[in-house]
C-alpha cells in the first residue's frame, strides 16, 4: 500500500514539473509570437531558449533550429514543434550555464600575471581567434559591458558576477 502511495505521489510530482515547465515555455514563446498565431521568427529561437536558462553553443542552436523547422523552411517556427523539443531540453537539463567558479577560472587562466584584470585587446584576441570565435559585433557588445570605464580594463571578477545566470529553479 505504502509503495503504491509513493508511486502515485512521484507520478503527480513529475506531471506537475512537466506542466510548470510547459507553462514557462509557453510564456517565453508568447513574448515573441507577435502575430498571436503560435509562430515565431526563427531568428528569435536562440533568444527564447536563452530566456529559459539554456545556453547552447551556436552549433547546438543550429541543430535545434534544424529540428524545429518545417521540411520547406518558412522562416517561422510553430509552437507545436517547439514545445516538445524545448520540454525535453529543459527536463534533461541540457545546455546549462557555466558556473560562476568555472568562468572565473577561465579568466584566471588568461590572466597569466595574476593582475585581477585583462586588457580589452587581450580578451578580444582570445575570443576572436580561439574556439567558437566571436564576431566583431559580439565583441563590441561584450566589451561595452565588460570594460571598466574608469580604468579601461576588464575587472573579470566583477564582470563574471554580473553575467552569470542565477538558476534558482
Amino acid at each position: 500500500m505504502f509503495v503504491k502511495f509513493i508511486e502515485i505521489h512521484n507520478f503527480l510530482l513529475s506531471e506537475n514539473i512537466i506542466t510548470e515547465t510547459q507553462k514557462r515555455i509557453s510564456n517565453a514563446f508568447d513574448v515573441f509570437d507577435h502575430e498571436s498565431n503560435k509562430t515565431v521568427d526563427v531568428r528569435e529561437i536562440g533568444t527564447i531558449i536563452r530566456s529559459l536558462g539554456c545556453f547552447p553553443s551556436e552549433a547546438d542552436l543550429h541543430d535545434i533550429i534544424a529540428e524545429l523547422e518545417e521540411e520547406e523552411p518558412t522562416g517561422f517556427v510553430r509552437y507545436e514543434k517547439f514545445l516538445p523539443t524545448m520540454t525535453k531540453i529543459l527536463l534533461e537539463r541540457k545546455f546549462r550555464p557555466i558556473t560562476e567558479d568555472l568562468l572565473l577560472q577561465a579568466f584566471e587562466v588568461l590572466d597569466q600575471q595574476k593582475k585581477g584584470h585583462l586588457e580589452p585587446e587581450e580578451l578580444t584576441k582570445y575570443l576572436t581567434q580561439e574556439g567558437e570565435p566571436f564576431t566583431q559585433e559580439e565583441m563590441d557588445e561584450m566589451l561595452s559591458a565588460a570594460v571598466d570605464p574608469d580604468k579601461n580594463v576588464i575587472l573579470y571578477r566583477d564582470f563574471v558576477s554580473m553575467m552569470t545566470f542565477d538558476d534558482t529553479r
